[in-house]
């Protein structure tokens, strides 16, 4: 009989914590970076952005970002946008390495301008060569998706950081 309200006290221990947790993974959704990684890209762009670039939150990056919740802030360009005019996309090919969740790259080397992994080159578009200064080229993991809205781009994704830049593809390294 005393094995009981021991077994009893034992699981309630463990069980807080594990209530605690799921009720922070709810809280969270607006929380960036830290690993989290989006199941897919951004949705194309219909108009007016629903988010705009930069901190849209105390503690958010000054940077296009994803929220745990999938959200993608700052992918509001539009496809008629000048900035992402190519005479030529996918030049060198398209990127057949693999998009989203289940393809995770460690960079193996460069920079922004020329950096790449597993056989693969990228390099950073010009316009957000600023959005990825602290990114560290000889190690972050990064993911690739898709941009639904300009031919010949596709968004990196640093899960360590939360933050994504447009770069093009530059074929095998």
């Amino acid at each position: 009989m005393k094995l009981l309200p021991s077994v009893l006290a034992v699981s309630v221990l463990l069980s807080v914590p594990a209530l605690a947790q799921h009720n922070n993974h709810q809280a969270s959704n607006h929380a960036v970076g830290g690993g989290y990684i989006p199941k897919h890209g951004p949705p194309a762009s219909h108009g007016a952005p629903a988010r705009p670039a930069g901190r849209d939150e105390p503690g958010h990056p000054e940077a296009p970002h994803v929220h745990h919740n999938g959200e993608w802030v700052g992918h509001d360009y539009g496809r008629d946008d000048a900035r992402f005019h190519l005479d030529h996309p996918w030049e060198h090919g398209r990127f057949t390495g693999g998009f989203g969740r289940g393809h995770v790259w460690r960079i193996a080397g460069g920079g922004p301008n020329r950096f790449w992994f597993g056989g693969f080159a990228f390099g950073v578009a010009s316009f957000d060569l600023a959005l990825c200064a602290d990114w560290l080229w000889d190690s972050d993991q990064v993911v690739i998706y898709e941009d639904p809205d300009h031919d010949g781009w596709y968004l990196a994704y640093n899960p360590r950081l939360g933050t994504y830049v447009h770069v093009q593809y530059f074929g095998p390294q």
